[in-house]
């Protein structure tokens, strides 16, 4: 009987201390999922929004401040390359968080094609792209909680061609906020390719033979080629899709140098990586300092930087990235670089209230 009470007695325990350790662990889990709400909680009011304006129908997020009617200046965004929806997954939205914080507010919206917009952005030019936000910068002024006269541009990487183009088409543009942005298509497209080579490690041989399909695929655009004979050329292993290659041959000879003056006299704040593998910042400095010249010009330098502007030890450690985006989104970006658009945006307001 005794044995049997202190096996009765040790099974007690051990359940209760089951039920202790599942209790904690469920509490554990609460608290993670709530602390992963609060942080992707901002402090916005985001209202999603169907611009239509020339023919266009866009499926967009515009994010106000959470205060005030308004009318508040505005931020439109642009996007880089690729199938972005409204908030880029989520990635703009510690940004608009900021932005709302100077007072202004921000809107974006689906790419052709992208969660259930329709159309197609891989069918898009450049020039396309200038006028679609042209388009969305028109159905803006028509807003009441929207400052008609004071409508700036944001805009990253791929953006760099179109920020200028939409400058051109719409002398209102107030200010230009450019990230990581690219001057010439094919410059750009070889830089990227070296640097990737070199982190990589590849050999002086694979170095050779991508550089070789590189002047293969640049004399097929050239010339206009057909997708069969670019793919005979390449290789299937090496090609990318129909789709992309038509993209690519509508696109290849952008440059951000013919447009690129129609933001002289413009506040445009140019803000470039450090370790940016995607874009020559180099050039891209020194073309916008050529090209818009005055203290309307200001130039950002972050050091520890991806070209997508987060910090590129978290963007190439998937663990890091994954647990940054889901506990802390705000600390994804480089030290410095939400605070730095806020204070300029600010600035410009002290600038206008000065005069």
């Amino acid at each position: 009987m005794k044995k049997h009470r202190t096996a009765t007695t040790r099974a007690g325990k051990a359940a209760r201390a089951l039920l202790a350790t599942l209790t904690a662990l469920a509490l554990l889990a609460a608290g993670l999922v709530g602390l992963v709400l609060w942080q992707h909680s901002y402090d916005l009011r985001e209202e999603a929004v169907t611009i239509r304006h020339g023919g266009r129908t866009l499926e967009g997020v515009l994010a106000l401040p959470p205060n005030g009617r308004g009318p508040h200046p505005l931020v439109v965004f642009v996007h880089g390359d690729g199938p972005v929806d409204a908030t880029h997954d989520t990635f703009y939205r510690p940004i608009w968080e900021s932005l709302a914080r100077a007072g202004y507010a921000s809107l974006s919206w689906n790419k052709p094609g992208v969660g259930g917009a329709p159309g197609d952005w891989l069918a898009q030019s450049m020039d396309d792209r200038a006028a679609e936000a042209a388009d969305a910068i028109a159905w803006a002024r028509g807003r009441p909680d929207v400052d008609g006269d004071r409508i700036g541009l944001w805009g990253a990487s791929q953006a760099g061609w179109v920020l200028p183009k939409i400058a051109a088409r719409d002398t209102g543009i107030r200010f230009a906020i450019a990230v990581s942005p690219a001057i010439d298509w094919h410059r750009q497209g070889r830089y990227n390719l070296l640097a990737e080579l070199r982190r990589d490690g590849a050999s002086d041989t694979e170095t050779a033979a991508a550089l070789r399909r590189r002047d293969t695929v640049r004399e097929l655009l050239d010339r206009s080629a057909p997708y069969d004979a670019y793919v005979r050329a390449v290789g299937r292993s090496h090609a990318m899709t129909a789709a992309r290659w038509r993209f690519v041959s509508r696109n290849h000879n952008a440059d951000a140098t013919p447009a690129l003056p129609a933001l002289r006299g413009t506040p445009v704040l140019l803000v470039l990586a450090g370790r940016d593998l995607n874009v020559d910042t180099a050039e891209t400095e020194a073309v916008y300092r050529r090209l818009l010249p005055g203290p309307g010009l200001r130039v950002a330098h972050y050091p520890g930087a991806a070209h997508s502007l987060v910090a590129y030890d978290v963007e190439n450690s998937p663990l890091r990235l994954t647990l940054t985006a889901l506990f802390a989104p705000r600390a994804l970006f480089a030290e410095g670089f939400l605070a730095d658009q806020r204070d300029f945006l600010a600035g410009l307001d002290t600038g206008a209230a000065a005069r």
